[in-house]
């Protein structure tokens, strides 16, 4: 829903009436045109001798910067002015993201969840759902021997948290609740995710074997080498082969971060035939869509008669075909920031969740009409056709 940029922080505001309700406030991102000092401002109410306070704590990239401010004293619209483009706040019944639009209005969604308080004491440790001085970071070179995490990789660290953040709300939601977990990573490069996740999975009591695929043969040979350190060997396995080579199997959860263009088409199809229960991918590189944007509909031309706006729009609508496609095949279906664009210029993921709703005619009806109107076709649409054309007619 768009609405005028002060009426949505009003709202956000009056959200902070009962700071107990309130579990976390996060302003991210950069206005155009604007560089806020800090790059992302992490807030959560806290409990002190002397009363209730919020506590924020302010990221530069390096290192964390925490102050505690008065409830009365907090206001979101003097901080997001500070340059911001997005704000989250999640409370006990609500989750609300605004996002700044180019015309400076806000686009605001909301979705109801139910969860607890949050922990109000001052001295909680920063969450982190793997911490700096597991084995795992100290291998891949993100933290040094003694466990302290090196400034260097503070971008890659960061990216893993968020990615477990998600992982973790995710794994909550989960349709079936065997304690077995089958993991594969389509696309795993170096395997940071893969093991991050896998260990993630583990601590919270979980049996998994985890699978990560990647086309490259060096990469393969380095992540063997990287497991046997770890002792991992006999629940984590890794395979040479391109994705849409790859034998379809059970599975429980396929993630891929970064799959290259059609790649990621190729990681969603696998993952539905394959039947897989939660599907969490960040796209990467959406050259398909891009070159068939020959004939814009009226009266998009005015966007992509200008080449990085083309490319911004071909990119949206590739995301917006794979969530709409994952949805008609019987998955909730939503798109969410992976990632602040400061630690990662590639920071959407589509986060998909077998339920096997049927279809909704609307939802049919818009994916024809996109197409129809764009005169594109879509790789993730011809790689499982099988699957839509029921659906679709």
């Amino acid at each position: 829903m768009i609405e005028t940029l002060d009426r949505a922080l009003s709202r956000v505001q009056g959200l902070l009436a009962d700071p107990q309700l309130v579990r976390r406030i996060c302003l991210s991102g950069r206005a155009r045109g604007r560089k806020p000092d800090q790059i992302r401002v992490d807030i959560r109410p806290v409990a002190l001798k002397s009363g209730l306070y919020w506590q924020m704590v302010s990221h530069d990239g390096e290192r964390d910067i925490t102050k505690n401010v008065a409830v009365d004293q907090l206001s979101i619209k003097e901080l997001f002015a500070l340059g911001y483009a997005n704000i989250l706040i999640e409370s006990t019944s609500q989750e609300l993201s605004l996002r700044l639009t180019k015309s400076g209005d806000a686009r605001v969604s909301t979705r109801q969840v139910a969860l607890e308080k949050a922990e109000l004491s001052h001295d909680r440790a920063k969450e982190r759902l793997l911490g700096a001085d597991d084995e795992i970071f100290t291998e891949l070179g993100i933290s040094d021997y003694s466990g302290k995490l090196k400034p260097s990789r503070s971008n890659k660290f960061i990216q893993v948290q968020e990615f477990l953040k998600i992982l973790k709300h995710s794994i909550d939601e989960r349709v079936e609740k065997s304690q077995e977990l089958k993991v594969i990573d389509l696309g795993c490069g170096h395997a940071y995710l893969t093991l991050a996740a896998h260990k993630y999975l583990t601590n919270r009591g979980y049996k998994v074997n985890t699978l990560g695929i990647d086309e490259r043969q060096e990469s393969r040979e380095r992540n063997i080498s990287l497991v046997e350190k770890l002792r991992l060997s006999k629940e984590i396995s890794f395979h040479a082969t391109k994705i849409a080579n790859l034998d379809l199997m059970s599975v429980d959860i396929v993630i891929s971060l970064h799959a290259c263009d059609t790649a990621s088409d190729d990681a969603i199809s696998w993952a539905v035939k394959s039947g897989a229960e939660m599907i969490l991918v960040a796209p990467c590189c959406h050259h398909d869509i891009q070159k068939q944007m020959r004939t814009p509909p009226s009266p998009w031309n005015i966007a992509t008669k200008h080449g990085i706006i083309n490319q911004r729009v071909g990119d949206i609508i590739t995301d917006s075909i794979r969530a709409a496609v994952l949805k008609i095949l019987g998955y909730r279906t939503d798109i969410i920031e992976f990632v602040a664009g400061e630690h990662t210029p590639k920071n959407l993921m589509i986060r998909a969740i077998r339920t096997g709703t049927p279809a909704q005619s609307g939802d049919i009806q818009e994916l024809k009409q996109t197409i129809a109107q764009w005169k594109i076709e879509p790789a993730l649409i011809t790689r499982l056709k099988d699957e839509l054309s029921v659906r679709l007619g």
